[in-house]
């Protein structure tokens, strides 16, 4: 089969916007390698990009993403650890100084596991994963105490916090973030209204950031 005609219609609105406008940067970029100071760690989800969400320029934030936005708790196996790795990289040679767990509504993969869906393949190895987030389930309690709705969204935000937490299992990270050379935060996305909320470090509570300008720009006025 042919290479998708889509991929190769956005990249000619690249080489036309953006790459013509920052062709400079990218040569920079290309020449004397990457320096961001701000990791995110994402969901795969498709509706949920981290460049487009923060709007940044080409070599502003190290991305990973994978399932649900978890980070494993630190397990030094000698097996393959995709989210280490790159937390390795990030903090040993890119000098990250801010690292994000960015979780979202509506994910697929938080949903598969409160419903606990039967697995997609014999590996099962989406089950095998989303195990990661029990203790976050645990923290949130029964789902026959909330809506389904809102047992979702209590859920996704915990496993973010999950995320944050497994992130200080990891010892040189966690002298990093002791010392306030690197520094954690927990954010959340709303797919369908596009609102961000970020966690406070003090209460823990996820707060909307930019309110004053989402209402303006979004709010329906009512009759």
């Amino acid at each position: 089969m042919p290479f998708p005609q889509q991929l190769i219609d956005g990249y000619r609105a690249f080489l036309i916007g953006r790459l013509r406008h920052e062709q400079d940067r990218y040569r920079d970029l290309g020449e004397s390698g990457q320096s961001p100071e701000i990791m995110v760690i994402g969901c795969c989800d498709s509706r949920v990009s981290p460049e487009a969400i923060f709007d940044a320029r080409p070599g502003e934030l190290f991305v990973v993403r994978n399932v649900a936005n978890i980070v494993p708790p630190y397990a030094p196996d000698q097996r393959a650890h995709g989210v280490s790795a790159a937390l390795e990289f990030g903090i040993g040679a890119l000098r990250i100084k801010h690292i994000v767990v960015l979780g979202h509504a509506q994910c697929g993969g938080v949903r598969a596991y409160a419903e606990d869906a039967g697995p997609l393949s014999p590996g099962d190895f989406i089950g095998n994963w989303m195990k990661l987030m029990a203790p976050a389930a645990d923290k949130v309690g029964p789902r026959g105490a909330l809506s389904p709705a809102d047992y979702l969204t209590r859920l996704e935000q915990a496993n973010v916090v999950n995320s944050l937490e497994n992130l200080m299992t990891f010892p040189r990270l966690r002298k990093l973030i002791e010392r306030g050379q690197v520094v954690v935060h927990g954010a959340y996305f709303g797919v369908a209204t596009g609102q961000l909320s970020v966690r406070d470090h003090a209460t823990g509570n996820f707060l909307q950031v930019a309110a004053d300008d989402y209402t303006r720009l979004f709010a329906q006025p009512r009759f």
